[in-house]
């Protein structure tokens, strides 16, 4: 597919206005999606993909992303630049209607960008009507052009410069640097490094003629990104910490218009994890290509498996979640910029209804190829999707059967359970502790009216690979998941979760630590709802009691017991140091006032920031693979934070 316009100069003639600007400070959300940290991330692709609309259309081959050390967001890149020539229209730079008009931009034809991730030519003068501060820097025919913004208005008119003050490191180019605005992002703006650069990776996957550069200035760190195997390079990974069972597989197609790459591998795993993106916009919610490849996939297995005769004991088929489970796939494509319908300014999900039926019939043609001229791949997907089927449907028989008895209906809860007295789920806390002794006094020192105890004894079943038959028959599990109330698998009603707190409190030691991460895969992979909505937390139990006299203190951390030390000048004949070895070392009141006390107790919220870098960590720890654990438990010995 040919991306660039050539035949057209990108002039100021290129540029249509629709309409002002003003409402975006009054509802940002509705453009950016959210004013929370994450609005700031969208605020940075945002201008990212400015760029990268140039790479796209052919003139862009670098683009810089750095976070600098005063809190600014810089993005440079070496393509056209911004044109800076007046409108006569509007008796106004170009530049300047770009960043302070909504919906006015080079994406509503395609004469300027034929495939573009911009749709209503709201980013950049969204972004900048949310700094505080702006600064847009445009590098054409060896001349600097400079403008700045507060808060969308501009400081000045658009004017050249003898040099630049953004560091540009290109002969031509736009740089733009922004400070978000804390009176929109109440929650913060300091962006994560780690967190930034994932999202440029991902993104260079999807340019493979493009460098891209990813820079934290805080920590004087930059990494470099070009991958030139594009979406096969990121299939190879997003499993590289699983085992595939067959060679990755690629394709590539044209139908008009619109340009699709599809690139996919099963592993051995029971997660899938299937990306979808439009003009390099992650779609996270899907949409229309998404559901035409899952069609095809499913109808090609199907189709190849019932020509081999192995379908003899499934005469129903194979289903779509059969079909999909152990896959890695990722399903791109590119359109023009001006057929794409998104829903909503975020862009999260793909409208378009003719791209289903392009998807479907390119990949059912593809498929049908590849399992014809390869069986071997053919028969190792047949037969991984066939136990797959086997599996669900045993765990099916069995979940009927525990339900049919009425165990996960709540009819009955665990005797060892101590529930609370409330039974407003949104004041409730479940505390899961491990062991007799920590249960005991757990219940014991609890505030009863809103704290319930349900204690677990040992380390309970790795479910990392266990299909819902063998969770259920896992009595300790069992026990949970009737607590909780909400059921499990096909079955979950999340209206009847019963605590909207769930905590889970083990030993500070290497087997607490180990239960912990169980539990934790528990909920991740069967569960996965309690997570996303922000119910799971672990609790942070003190490692020391430090007495001096009739003074005393509890200390989380050995950096905390060596300031304290370091204070009495290392002397410890002024001070006694108690070290907890377990929960059940403390009487109930102190469990209650280190560790459950609303007032004085630490928690740590589990979150899912990034699901993939979730479901690898999970692989690499919960899996069959040891160098990958092995390697990861060394690298992360020091850490004493479970970062998912």
């Amino acid at each position: 597919m040919t991306t660039a316009s050539h035949s057209k100069a990108y002039t100021g003639e290129s540029i249509k206005v629709l309409e002002g600007l003003e409402p975006v400070r009054k509802r940002p959300a509705m453009y950016i999606g959210t004013t929370s940290l994450e609005g700031v991330y969208h605020c940075l692709s945002e201008i990212v993909d400015n760029a990268i609309d140039e790479a796209l259309a052919g003139f862009c081959h670098h683009i810089e992303v750095t976070i600098e050390d005063n809190g600014y967001l810089t993005v440079s890149d070496d393509g056209r630049g911004i044109p800076v020539d007046e409108l006569p229209k509007y008796k106004t730079s170009a530049l300047e209607i770009i960043m302070t008009k909504l919906h006015a931009g080079g994406k509503f034809d395609t004469d300027t960008y034929k495939v573009s991730g911009g749709l209503h030519g709201v980013g950049a003068s969204a972004v900048n009507a949310l700094s505080d501060h702006l600064i847009v820097e445009v590098f054409r025919e060896g001349k600097i052009y400079r403008q700045e913004y507060e808060r969308g208005k501009p400081k000045y008119a658009v004017k050249m410069v003898t040099e630049s003050n953004l560091n540009h490191p290109f002969k031509t180019g736009t740089a733009i640097s922004f400070l978000p605005d804390k009176s929109i992002f109440t929650q913060g703006i300091t962006l994560d490094g780690k967190t930034v650069r994932k999202k440029i990776k991902k993104k260079a996957y999807l340019i493979s003629s493009v460098m891209f550069t990813a820079s934290d200035k805080r920590e004087s760190e930059s990494y470099a990104y070009f991958f030139d195997g594009g979406i096969l390079s990121l299939i190879r990974d997003l499993n590289k910490n699983k085992k595939p069972i067959h060679d990755a597989v690629y394709f590539k197609a044209q139908s008009g218009m619109i340009e699709l790459e599809v690139a996919f591998q099963y592993n051995d795993s029971m997660a899938e994890n299937v990306t979808s993106f439009v003009n390099v916009i992650n779609t996270k919610e899907g949409g229309t290509h998404l559901t035409g490849f899952k069609i095809a996939l499913t109808r090609a297995i199907n189709s190849y498996a019932k020509k081999e005769s192995l379908l003899k004991d499934t005469p129903e088929g194979l289903s779509g979640d059969d079909t999909r489970e152990g896959l890695t796939a990722v399903v791109y494509i590119k359109m023009p910029s001006n057929d794409l319908q998104f829903e909503g300014q975020t862009k999260t999900k793909l409208g378009n209804a003719e791209v289903q039926g392009i998807v479907q019939q390119e990949t059912n043609k593809f498929l049908d190829t590849v399992f014809e001229e390869q069986p071997k791949i053919a028969r190792s997907i047949v037969g991984k999707v066939l136990l797959a089927q086997k599996a669900r449907l045993a765990a099916k028989a069995a979940k009927e059967a525990v339900i049919r008895k009425g165990a996960l209906e709540g009819a009955t809860l665990p005797g060892k359970l101590a529930d609370c007295q409330t039974k407003d789920p949104a004041a409730s806390e479940l505390y899961i502790v491990e062991g007799d002794s920590a249960g005991g006094s757990a219940k014991q020192g609890r505030d009863r009216r809103f704290q319930a105890i349900l204690p677990l004894r040992g380390k309970i079943l790795n479910t990392e690979k266990a299909y819902l038959d063998k969770v259920i028959a896992f009595k300790e599990l069992k026990d949970l998941v009737i607590a909780l109330g909400m059921g499990i698998g096909e079955t979950v009603d999340y209206g009847k979760l019963r605590y909207h707190k769930i905590i889970i409190m083990t030993d500070a030691d290497v087997d607490g630590e180990h239960i912990m991460t169980l539990i934790l895969t528990f909920f991740f992979r069967h569960m996965p709802s309690i997570v996303e909505n922000g119910h799971l937390y672990v609790a942070q139990p003190p490692l020391f009691r430090i007495a001096q006299g009739k003074k005393h203190e509890y200390v989380y951390s050995e950096e905390e017991k060596n300031k304290i030390v370091a204070k009495y000048g290392g002397d410890d004949t002024k001070f006694s140091i108690q070290r907890y070895k377990g929960l059940g070392e403390m009487n109930p009141d102190q469990l209650f006032n280190t560790t459950m006390d609303p007032e004085a107790r630490i928690l740590k919220q589990v979150t899912i920031d990034d699901a993939e870098e979730a479901d690898q960590t999970f692989s690499i720890l919960m899996g069959d693979e040891v160098p990958p654990r092995r390697k990861f438990i060394q690298t992360h010995a020091q850490m004493a934070q479970l970062d998912i």
